[in-house]
């Protein structure tokens, strides 16, 4: 997940945004290049959407399926899911390279790319369009509520049944290591994948009112459909960022890794000085 919220960063925000304002005129606004650096955008968009939703479904196995637990939730299993998401997911954006139209041109070199009249008229371009918004994010927004739900209730059932088994009144007041367990599974639950569907909610919206208005075009960009089109993508692009950050904060194991990647060259430098010596 850190992986692919790093490169919808890479591509999204320093190669596309940053670039666009202060070097836009670089190799990178030749058509075929911003077609194919969009299409990445939107391929690891989708990967970081599914692997959110990957990870959603790993807690509920691992909380609410015990039979099932060992067998899919281990490393061979994550490597498994990463290997089909990261190549699915790929190939699916692939058609987005060719809906885009040169802006420019300028000799035999066409500039910059806009999206053609085809996804807005004709059926399979509109269909494609429609797959890709109920892929990422309608699906997964159902997907993860409905586990979180069934995760949340599964964990205060079994905290319940957990009291009466051990007949104490005060039982909210001991020291139960189970519990601190499952509070931090329900934590770290809600925040990844809340922080996902709140994040993506504008977007969500704005996307169904253009396509309930038929307003598909922006013509003013000081108007309150640039403002809120561009609100909703920083939203978009904020989810996409924010899953490492909450990973260390919440997981301890998480920031032992971080902290002994930090102080691993800091060895290597140690222990290559003392070679010498």
């Amino acid at each position: 997940m850190a992986m692919a919220d790093l490169l919808v960063v890479v591509f999204d925000v320093i190669l596309y945004h940053m670039n666009e304002l202060y070097f836009p005129t670089t190799f990178l606004f030749i058509t075929q290049v911003c077609a194919f650096q969009a299409t990445l955008i939107y391929a690891t968009t989708d990967i970081s959407v599914w692997l959110t939703l990957a990870f959603t479904c790993d807690r509920y196995v691992m909380i609410c399926c015990h039979k099932l637990r060992t067998r899919f939730c281990s490393c061979k299993a994550a490597r498994n899911v990463i290997a089909i998401v990261f190549p699915l997911f790929f190939c699916k954006n692939i058609p987005w390279f060719f809906l885009f139209e040169p802006a420019h041109t300028v000799g035999n070199t066409d500039w910059f790319c806009v999206f053609g009249s085809q996804p807005w008229t004709h059926p399979g371009w509109i269909s494609f369009t429609w797959i890709h918004r109920v892929f990422t994010p309608l699906l997964p927004m159902f997907l993860i509520s409905l586990l979180n739900a069934l995760t949340v209730a599964h964990i205060v059932a079994a905290t319940r049944a957990r009291k009466v088994l051990r007949g104490s009144k005060n039982f909210a007041d001991q020291d139960d290591s189970e519990v601190k367990s499952r509070r931090k599974s329900i934590v770290l639950l809600f925040a990844v994948s809340g922080n996902f569907i709140l994040l993506w909610m504008t977007y969500l919206i704005f996307f169904l009112w253009m396509q309930i208005s038929q307003r598909f075009v922006i013509r003013s960009l000081k108007g309150p459909m640039f403002i809120a089109d561009q609100s909703s993508y920083m939203l978009l692009i904020l989810s996409c960022v924010t899953n490492t950050c909450i990973y260390a904060v919440t997981q301890s194991k998480f920031r032992k890794e971080l902290i002994n990647m930090m102080k691993y060259p800091v060895k290597v430098l140690l222990k290559c000085d003392n070679g010498g010596k």
